[in-house]
């Protein structure tokens, strides 16, 4: 970074990463020369092709990859092995089917420290905070109900309450609406939206979507063809707050097609 520069909360360094050292010898990287700072609280949005390294990504943001090549600095601290103070979302949500919706969320406290030390102790405390989390986002009246009698949006709603029951840092979201249908997704990034405006962690999400990264995102990253680089930073000038009004407009719809453009584009050098 330069010097002088103040640090963001998430701070990638020229990063490289190959999967294994026979290809780190043959130099076959699945990301490549990645540099970019994310303020506190910042919610940013990484685009690109299938397989251009978004996941990745990802993983070297949580500590679950190191670096080939390259720093990582997390909260103001070099990265060495996975993070604690994360919450992760993917596109399928994961609940366990023999807990209800309430114990599902209340699973994170149970494992991590020093949520998991006290768990006994505070179960009532903590199983209010578990409802009062899903009531928030619509799920009143569903805390203890089984997966199976939820629909795919509400067991996603779940998960992103999973995700956040521990009070995380940062918020990792991989492809979390994919296997939605339009209308469910669209209720869903208001949900997405209203918790971070409330609670102001870092969010980073992974998205093949680019009105969904335009409409949620501070910043949008777009990443290149693999092996990953990141070929465009894109500010998303737009006022908050936003509602799917603004999906509608002229500026909205103008950098949609701005980073569309951008998307699979050939890198040079």
């Amino acid at each position: 970074m330069t010097a002088g520069a103040p640090q963001g909360f998430v701070e990638f360094d020229r990063v490289w990463l190959a999967y294994n050292e026979e290809l780190l010898a043959k130099n076959q990287f699945a990301v490549e020369d990645i540099t970019l700072s994310v303020r506190e609280g910042e919610f940013i949005a990484i685009v690109g092709p299938s397989g251009c390294g978004k996941s990745t990504f990802m993983k070297l943001a949580t500590g679950l990859k190191l670096p080939s090549m390259g720093s990582i600095r997390i909260g103001g601290e070099r990265v060495t092995g996975p993070l604690k103070f994360t919450g992760m979302a993917f596109q399928a949500p994961s609940l366990l089917p023999w807990r209800t919706t309430v114990d599902n969320v209340l699973l994170p406290l149970e494992i991590v420290e020093p949520y998991r030390s006290n768990f006994r102790a505070k179960r009532a405390e903590y199983e209010a905070r578990a409802r009062a989390l899903l009531q928030s986002v619509g799920l009143a009246g569903y805390e203890d109900k089984y997966p199976w009698q939820l629909s795919g949006g509400m067991q996603q709603r779940a998960s992103i309450c999973r995700a956040l029951i521990h009070e995380p840092r940062m918020l990792l979201l991989d492809e979390p609406f994919g296997a939605l249908d339009a209308f469910t997704r669209e209720e869903l990034w208001n949900t997405l939206r209203d918790l971070w405006t409330q609670q102001q962690f870092n969010v980073i999400l992974v998205t093949h979507d680019l009105r969904e990264a335009v409409y949620l995102a501070d910043t949008v990253y777009v990443m290149s063809k693999s092996p990953g680089r990141i070929l465009m930073r894109r500010e998303i000038d737009l006022p908050r707050p936003r509602d799917l009004d603004i999906t509608y407009t002229e500026p909205f719809v103008n950098i949609v097609h701005e980073l569309r453009s951008h998307i699979g584009a050939v890198r040079g050098g």
